[in-house]
């Protein structure tokens, strides 16, 4: 697939590396053998997948003359931290729109991606109700702006729409060519579900490059039917915007439910099990929202025997760790410490 057709920033100066856990996998019993794409390495403030996608997002809005970013997201976004970073390091305005998902969650005083969001200079942030429409609520804040001067570009949740999802089918483009190099081959792929441009992009990135490997997205807040729909047609709208005549197979979308616990950001003991387990392995940082639910699937599948012994299975890390510093509490309880 043609991705050279689309302006980009050039955010991504190198792939990022696949790394074997081989302690990890150890402490998994040694069923199967388990590497991570580490995506946490990706540059700006904190590293992380949104990277990735912004990288063609933010080059859409300084190709359209923008001078403003506007995006949204969850009160610890890490997308809104890595989108204030990027709009910063271009000279953008950028304001925040953060929904409360968990009521009354938003504090300003309060540590992690909050803290960084002041410390990166935002512009504005506007904080409304769970379950709001984030698309007119963003609407809302540019068309203020555009009344005093501005020239905004709205950036929608997760930067999961066609264009932002671009970065993930380049970077299932990046793990093929990786495979090669390495010479590795893998029988399952494990991704963070959340707005669905990561997990959607990368599947078509896969798909486009007949890989034929199973990748299964671990959901961290909305039902499986929800949420395979989401992707299927998000993978189906960016193989249209780049041209590319690929229908996605219905079978190849998967995303389990069963990981996210009481809700969306809402900590579980699986969670931190998982997130400790990494640091005390492989000294690797997870976050509390997306990569540890994720991983916390990994582990029970792998403890289930979902994946045959021997198995080469890949681990995508979208990083986040920044958003752990807003859950000291729950790391701190006498369960896990």
């Amino acid at each position: 697939m043609n991705l050279a057709q689309f302006p980009r920033r050039g955010y991504v100066k190198e792939p990022t590396p696949i790394e074997f856990l081989p302690s990890f996998s150890k402490a998994l019993g040694g069923k199967v053998n388990i590497y991570m794409k580490r995506d946490d390495l990706l540059p700006g403030t904190g590293g992380g997948n949104k990277t990735r996608k912004l990288d063609f997002s933010i080059a859409d809005a300084l190709a359209k003359g923008c001078d403003t970013i506007i995006t949204c997201g969850a009160v610890q976004s890490n997308h809104a931290r890595l989108t204030l970073a990027w709009a910063v390091k271009e000279g953008l305005d950028c304001h925040l729109v953060l929904e409360q998902r968990v009521a009354h969650s938003y504090n300003p005083a309060a540590s992690g991606n909050n803290f960084l969001y002041q410390l990166l200079g935002v512009k504005s942030i506007t904080v409304v109700d769970g379950g709001s429409n984030m698309a007119e609520e963003m609407q809302k804040v540019a068309d203020k702006l555009a009344a005093q001067g501005k020239k905004p570009y709205i950036v929608p949740g997760g930067a999961s729409n066609p264009v932002g999802a671009l970065g993930y089918v380049q970077c299932g483009q990046e793990t093929m060519q990786q495979m090669f190099e390495m010479g590795l081959n893998f029988d399952h792929i494990i991704v963070p579900s959340g707005s669905a441009g990561t997990h959607a992009g990368f599947l078509l990135g896969m798909l486009g490059c007949n890989m034929n490997i199973p990748i299964s997205g671990i959901g961290v807040n909305r039902k499986k039917p929800v949420q395979e729909e989401a992707v299927y047609t998000l993978a189906q709208q960016t193989a249209d915007y780049i041209g590319a005549k690929i229908d996605i197979p219905r079978e190849a979308v998967v995303a389990y439910d069963d990981y996210v616990g009481p809700g969306y950001s809402l900590p579980t003991d699986a969670m931190c099990e998982a997130v400790i387990m990494l640091a005390r392995t492989e000294s690797i940082l997870l976050d509390p929202v997306y990569s540890g639910k994720a991983m916390s699937g990994l582990i029970d599948l792998v403890r289930k025997d979902h994946f045959k012994p021997g198995s080469n299975i890949l681990f995508l890390h979208t990083g986040g760790s920044p958003a752990l510093y807003a859950y000291l509490d729950t790391f701190r309880k006498d369960v896990h410490f």
